[in-house]
């Protein structure tokens, strides 16, 4: 049973302009109708340029903020919502800033003691002057989520060596680009829920791709992943999968939930096992994982909506009472 009010007014925050705008829509859909569903009072609202007087409009008690990619998910609708004085759902401005940004999310985790691969930034003109590491390796946006922009280039790629002006890839987007040497092996994620008595992690899931990589179109395309769930991997490896997801939430300072993603080289055992990032606000649509290792927790999708709005509303008041 939940112990939220039912007379609490929760407005959903979905949409927006980011490159995820179409996955936040289901998330925040997903959300208000399972909150409709417990008899809460919803108010959707589309991301747009006056989301602030539209908020202060409706006067919600919380917002679950069900965005993904700025300006949701980077510390820009959390200052907003600080500076109202309304409580929100995961992780506040300083911790999104961090976590949305890559290298700033290395620089916070891997002297802490949690692996993750080494490389470095890279602008968009000197990919075609020559590799920046050896291939195979991976190209990735500093600051998106969801593998927007990813491409992994190895000998066999189509994009050309060095890498041709006019091949497709997210060197015709971003200015900038984060090079990494590419982990083979497995891909899998754990998800971390907070509660009132902590961070707890919720398994960990094992995502096998039916063909090319975990990218945008094959994490949010039905029939194109199977998911794992818990993964079929040794005690020790889903140990710390774990251990790593809990640490890197409290370094990071998130709350509500996030997700810690990961490649395991399984030929070399735990030294294998790579953090690629945290996610400070995962999908909460039908195919996303943070439901889905709830569920294996026996928590339906209300109920972990409803926890998540009870850490925002928990935190709220924590910060009020600390204040005074």
């Amino acid at each position: 049973m939940s112990d939220l009010p039912k007379d609490l007014h929760i407005a959903v925050l979905m949409g927006g302009w980011a490159n995820e705008r179409e996955v936040s829509l289901m998330s925040g859909n997903g959300v208000a109708d399972a909150l409709e569903g417990k008899g809460h009072k919803v108010t959707r609202i589309d991301m747009d340029r006056q989301v602030a007087a539209r908020i202060a409009e409706v006067k919600p008690d919380v917002v679950f903020n069900a965005l993904h990619g700025v300006p949701g998910e980077d510390g820009t609708v959390q200052g907003m919502l600080d500076l109202m004085g309304i409580p929100y759902t995961h992780s506040g401005l300083a911790t999104s800033v961090i976590a949305i940004d890559k290298e700033l999310t290395k620089q916070a985790l891997v002297p802490a003691g949690i692996p993750m691969p080494g490389g470095r930034i890279v602008t968009s003109e000197e990919l075609h002057e020559g590799d920046p590491l050896p291939r195979p390796y991976v190209l990735k946006p500093v600051n998106e989520g969801s593998s927007v922009g990813v491409a992994i280039v190895t000998d066999d790629s189509p994009y050309g060596n060095p890498i041709a002006r006019t091949a497709k890839g997210p060197w015709l987007e971003f200015s900038q680009l984060l090079a990494e040497p590419f982990i083979k092996g497995r891909e899998m994620t754990t998800a971390v829920l907070d509660t009132a008595d902590g961070p707890v992690a919720m398994g960990v899931t094992e995502l096998i791709v039916k063909s090319g990589f975990y990218d945008y179109e094959n994490k949010y395309t039905d029939g194109m992943t199977d998911h794992i769930c818990p993964a079929d991997i040794p005690t020790e490896i889903t140990a710390l999968c774990e251990a790593y997801a809990i640490r890197a939430h409290e370094i990071l300072g998130c709350k509500g939930t996030s997700r810690t993603d990961y490649r395991w080289d399984d030929e070399q055992g735990q030294a294998g096992l790579f953090v690629l990032e945290t996610n400070t606000q995962p999908g909460m649509t039908p195919l996303s994982l943070v439901p889905e290792q709830a569920a294996q927790k026996g928590m339906d999708y209300p109920s972990l909506v409803e926890a998540i709005i009870a850490d925002a509303l928990r935190r709220f008041d924590g910060d009020k009472n600390g204040s005074n």
